[in-house]
């Protein structure tokens, strides 16, 4: 029999919060934090704008942790995932700590990159002979899960997911089926990404996706007609997730449940979205949740803010929620702490997570002038209140890879 997963830990770094509390804060405030970048020389970049999280925050989680700074994933992952597991109640205060078997599946779409720059700028200034032996295991993607798996001595499997956007929620999704079908008791699941760095912050900005928008603050436009690229931000996100029963049994805080999970490839086209693969993932998560459209209390979008993508994740949000459509408002909350890359799915779903738990959606940033051609019903730039508790979160990268969770109260 398949179990319930309840979710008892959250922890997230990002520009707005490095703390739920006031992660939360911030949203439902309409703060967001995207400003010019300050720890990159941006002189020749097209884009100079991003959210950053708070430089000593971190040192300061660091230093709790007794750990000095590594990669910048990393990282954040660390410092997230130690408020997660000790809202959980698997860890207490700074280490050592005890073995336990906590599994660690993580999402990521740059992985080490402050690692990987680093290597390569080594290597050009000196060649060969300036590459380090601890250049291998700072590189390797899964540094970021094996990482925090050794310092909180957690013994189930780790691993990364990596596929683009969409790695944290993949990740979540996958971790959730591992409790929900008896493989894993207790995950650690999220993701982390920090790429402010030249070379991987260079190519995206030579790809054109990103805002040029004059003022920082307003540059990341999801859903508004006069929206122009998305805006990049650092960060990370995680959640414990547990059997419902082992949750109950020990007394653990129940902050949410993850009732479904779908996912898709459009195996049409590396870059541009498909509607009809997005369509498949929202509706193998609703059938998975046993969950009606008409049932649905909001979706928590993608919404990167680039013309491609809310076009098509409007349309395939009212393909799916039909005649609902209208009763289930979107928000997007990358206009607070820009695109977070493989970390959004995670941190968005704790927005989610916590728009349920206090039956309240922040505010659309940035929406002076819904496009008319999104036909879904937007949050407007006011809290609204979160009518029924089910909340349906889209993840869509490049790759054409979808996915898709279904969140509902604890």
């Amino acid at each position: 029999m398949a179990r319930r997963v309840a979710v008892t830990g959250l922890g997230v770094a990002c520009a707005i919060g490095a703390d739920v509390e006031a992660f939360w804060t911030n949203l439902v405030a309409g703060r967001g934090a995207i400003g010019p970048l300050q720890s990159l020389d941006t002189s020749a970049f097209k884009v100079g704008i991003g959210a950053e999280v708070d430089a000593e925050v971190v040192r300061a989680g660091l230093k709790r942790l007794r750990r000095r700074p590594t990669d910048r994933a990393v990282d954040l992952g660390l410092v997230a995932a130690a408020d997660a597991l000790e809202e959980a109640g698997l860890i207490d205060g700074a280490p050592p700590y005890e073995a336990q078997p906590v599994a660690v599946i993580l999402g990521t779409g740059a992985g080490s990159a402050e690692s990987h720059t680093t290597g390569h700028a080594r290597f050009h200034e000196r060649g060969v002979r300036g590459l380090r032996p601890s250049t291998v295991p700072r590189c390797m993607y899964n540094s970021i899960s094996a990482g925090i798996s050794i310092h909180f001595k957690l013994t189930g499997i780790n691993y990364v997911v990596v596929s683009a956007c969409t790695s944290a929620t993949n990740a979540i999704g996958m971790a959730c089926r591992m409790v929900r079908d008896g493989y894993a008791d207790t995950v650690l699941c999220g993701g982390a990404d920090g790429f402010f760095d030249p070379f991987y912050f260079g190519i995206w900005n030579n790809l054109g996706v990103m805002s040029r928008h004059p003022d920082p603050a307003r540059a990341c436009r999801p859903f508004d007609a006069d929206r122009d690229g998305t805006v990049f931000g650092e960060g990370a996100g995680m959640l414990v997730v547990e059997s419902w029963e082992r949750a109950r049994g020990r007394g653990a805080r129940i902050r949410g449940e993850v009732v479904g999970y779908g996912e898709s490839s459009d195996a049409s086209h590396l870059t541009s979205p498909s509607a009809e693969g997005q369509a498949v993932a929202m509706r193998d998560a609703l059938a998975s949740a046993g969950v009606r459209p008409d049932e649905l209390g909001a979706v928590n979008a993608h919404g990167t803010a680039t013309r491609a993508n809310d076009l098509c994740e409007s349309e395939s949000i009212r393909a799916v929620l039909g005649d609902a459509v209208d009763s289930a408002p979107v928000s997007a909350n990358k206009s607070y702490f820009g695109h977070t890359l493989g970390a959004s799915g995670a941190i968005e779903a704790i927005a989610a997570l916590l728009s349920i738990e206090h039956g309240v959606l922040p505010p659309n940033l940035n929406l002076e002038k819904p496009d008319p051609e999104c036909r879904v019903r937007l949050v407007g730039g006011e809290p609204e209140p979160l009518e029924r508790p089910f909340v349906m979160k889209n993840s869509f990268g490049f790759g054409g890879s979808n996915g898709v969770l279904l969140l509902g109260p604890g």
